[in-house]
Order: C-alpha cells, then sequence, then structure tokens
C-alpha cells in the first residue's frame, strides 16, 4: 500500500480530491490533525503551531529557532501517520519529512486562479480584490515558507510524481488518476521502505524530545539506533553527551543511541 501526500494551494480542491481518494482506497485522511495532535503532545498553543506551518521565518525566528522547534513536532506527528500506511495527507509539505521514501506518492493539484478566486468570493463573501489579494499573498507565502526552510519553491513541479491540473478534469478525474498512481506496484511499500518511514518516525520523535533544549539538533536513525548531532560550545557540560544519551533512550523504540559533539565558532 501507498501514503500519498496532495500539495495545493488554498481554495484549489485539494481536500474535496484529498478526502475522496482515501474513500476509494479505504485510506485514512490526515490534514489539520497534525496541528491538533502536536499542539496537545507538546502542549504548544495551537495558533503558533498554524503560524509556524504556513509562515516563513522571521529574522528574529531564524536566530531563535522558533519556528524549526514548532516545524519539528508537527513533523514528529507527520511522521507517525505515515508508519501507519495507508494514509492521504493534504497539508502543506507533507512530502518534505520523507524524502527519498519510494511508497511514498507525491502530488500536485492546480487549479486556474481565476476558478480559485471565485470559489473563495463564494465561500468567504468577499469582493474579487479582497480574494486575489488573500491568494496571492497565500501563494508568496507558502514559497517562501518552503524556500527559506528547505531550499525549494513548492509550486515546483519537478518536486512531484503527479500532477493534475483541475479544468478540463474533474475533481472526480482528479482522483481516479491519483487512485490509479497509487495502486502501481511502484508505489506499494516494501520491507526495506516500510523501515525506512519507521526510521525517519523515530527520528523525528527523537528530535522533537530534544529540540527545545538542543534546537540545532540533528538526527538519524537506522532500525531504532539512533545518531545524534549537537553544536557545543567551548564552556560546555562535560556530561552533556551522556545528558543526550540519556533523554534520547526514554523516548519509546529507541535501542541505542551516539552523540556527536560539534563544536560550534563563534558564528555557526
Amino acid at each position: 500500500m501507498a501514503i500519498i501526500t496532495i500539495s495545493r494551494g488554498s481554495f484549489s480542491k485539494g481536500k474535496e480530491v484529498a478526502e475522496k481518494v482515501a474513500k476509494q482506497l479505504g485510506y485514512q485522511s490526515v490534514s489539520r490533525e497534525v496541528i491538533l495532535e502536536a499542539a496537545t503532545d507538546f502542549q504548544i498553543p495551537q495558533n503558533r503551531l498554524d503560524e509556524a506551518i504556513h509562515n516563513a521565518p522571521s529574522i528574529f525566528e531564524r536566530f531563535t529557532y522558533e519556528k524549526q522547534k514548532y516545524i519539528a513536532y508537527v513533523a514528529a506527528q507527520i511522521l507517525r501517520h505515515f508508519k501507519q500506511d495507508n494514509v492521504v495527507y493534504h497539508g502543506l509539505a507533507g512530502h518534505f519529512f520523507a524524502p527519498n521514501i519510494s511508497h511514498l506518492l507525491k502530488v500536485r493539484i492546480i487549479v486556474n486562479f481565476e476558478a480559485r478566486v471565485q470559489s473563495m468570493r463564494e465561500k468567504e463573501n468577499l469582493s474579487r480584490e479582497q480574494a486575489i489579494a488573500f491568494l496571492e499573498k497565500d501563494d508568496r507565502d507558502r514559497k517562501n515558507w518552503s524556500y527559506q526552510l528547505y531550499g525549494v519553491d513548492t509550486s515546483d513541479i519537478n518536486l512531484y510524481d503527479l500532477v493534475v491540473h483541475i479544468d478540463k478534469l474533474t475533481i472526480d478525474n482528479a482522483v481516479d488518476l491519483i487512485c490509479e498512481a497509487a495502486r502501481q506496484p511502484q508505489f506499494k511499500a516494501t520491507t526495506q521502505s516500510q523501515q525506512a518511514v519507521e526510521d525517519l518516525a523515530l527520528a523525528a520523535k527523537t528530535r522533537a524530545s530534544l529540540i527545545e533544549e538542543y534546537p540545532t539538533c540533528t538526527v538519524t536513525c537506522e532500525a531504532g539506533t539512533v545518531s545524534i548531532t549537537v553544536k557545543a560550545s567551548v564552556d560546555m557540560d562535560t556530561r552533556l553527551s551522556d545528558i543526550i544519551k540519556e533523554k534520547a533512550m526514554k523516548v519509546p523504540g529507541v535501542t541505542s543511541v551516539s552523540v556527536r559533539l560539534r563544536l560550534a565558532g563563534l558564528f555557526t
């Protein structure tokens, strides 16, 4: 079975498509649930997580790592769902958190801008000018967010396995195309690809447990063995490695931990 991520702009029919795909395939449909789960699990105000997942980091946040912390919490929840397989995630940047997973089908939904404007006007009772201003800003913010955090543009079609333009093609056409793609053998989970997702999920969960105290930490995982790299200052606690290791070992699923301390320079 597959993991499907559906990326789209606001008012681009992505929610409708995702929910119909999930129903046709018998998959779980996930979107805002990850925000609510992260807010509950990590005791973070929901509005702060919403801002983190939608807005590009400010100059201040680039130094304080605040946004990166919140995104780490959301990533942990997204990957928790991904490791269960048979899931359709329709939200911003789901595919960024699971790179190189062979059974991940990355979909981009495109709708003519004028159709998006009309859809927003009908739903939100806005003027044409208000709808255009909102959508242009939202598209710009999404591009800035992904570019500043990941160095890519979410609207770049090269990031996706399947791009569907809902115009002559209807929502139901799009659903059928996505379901047919998901049934192809190259998007079926293998033992290796499922293990890769589980490794990413455990690494994300471990990083989320550490990031409040060690915001620069990077974490990788291989079958329960976790490797952590942390920037450290020259006056660091001599027991820092042991402290980090002890904290990481408390994460369910972690069987062993190695810690590498990277001495931070004055401007790194």
